[in-house]
């Protein structure tokens, strides 16, 4: 009789344990979705139809951090969404290839108003040589293509590109800078005293970029932040 009440027992214990994962399994993917439906609202990442937000909270039980209200990771992925520029100058819109933000150490504040914390949130923003070369034949008017590649010579928050077109009428060939600095993106072009176009990333508050690099594929742009509010964006929206 003890053998069976024993075989019970680990047959209980599995079924618990396997409902258990399920069920934490099913309010994590819940919570997912729900937070990355707050971060599309409060800070544009959905804005086109292109565009895709996800959110993953790691660690396991999900349960047991919902419970204590602290998380020990989320990530957070935005892709393709679309940001304008600062003067809202006419096809000065700029697609964002990728942005990710890596929140450690987070803590739910408020549930009420979903306000939460993060001890370090670290990230990286990348934007593809396309895109810019796009936006600056846009803006270029008549013109002509503008493209930007990689150029050597990137430096702390300022990456280096090579700018090559007609710019009304005339050459702008040669070395550019894209600028990153606090949450405002701008690059100049060659030759010219002020930035050709400035653009304003939505980032929690406290978070801004660190460095810029031009790689082989686009410009990377690496974001830091401590002591992080995820209750409210820098601009009020």
């Amino acid at each position: 009789m003890s053998r069976r009440w024993v075989k019970v027992l680990a047959i209980t214990v599995v079924i618990l344990a396997v409902l258990f994962t399920a069920a934490d399994r099913v309010a994590v993917h819940y919570a997912d979705k729900e937070a990355a439906r707050l971060a599309e609202q409060k800070y544009g990442y959905g804005n086109s139809t292109d565009s895709s937000v996800d959110v993953s909270i790691k660690g396991f039980p999900f349960l047991t951090q919902a419970f204590a209200r602290d998380f020990d990771d989320v990530a957070l992925t935005a892709e393709n969404f679309t940001l304008s520029t600062t003067s809202n100058a006419q096809g000065g819109y700029l697609n964002v290839e990728r942005l990710r933000l890596d929140l450690h150490g987070v803590t739910v504040t408020s549930p009420a108003t979903r306000s939460a914390e993060a001890n370090l949130v670290t990230g990286t923003l990348t934007l593809s040589y396309d895109q810019l070369s796009g936006v600056l034949t846009r803006l270029a008017g008549t013109g002509g293509p503008v493209k930007v590649s990689q150029a050597p010579g990137s430096s702390g928050q300022a990456a280096r590109v090579r700018i090559s077109g007609t710019v009304a009428g005339r050459p702008a060939d040669g070395t550019g800078t894209l600028l990153a600095q606090g949450n405002e993106i701008s690059l100049d072009m060659p030759g010219s005293e002020r930035a050709a176009a400035t653009w304003r990333v939505e980032l929690p508050e406290n978070v801004g970029f660190s460095a810029a690099h031009a790689t082989p594929d686009g410009v990377r742009i690496d974001m830091i932040g401590h002591l992080v509010n995820l209750g409210s964006s820098r601009f009020s929206r």
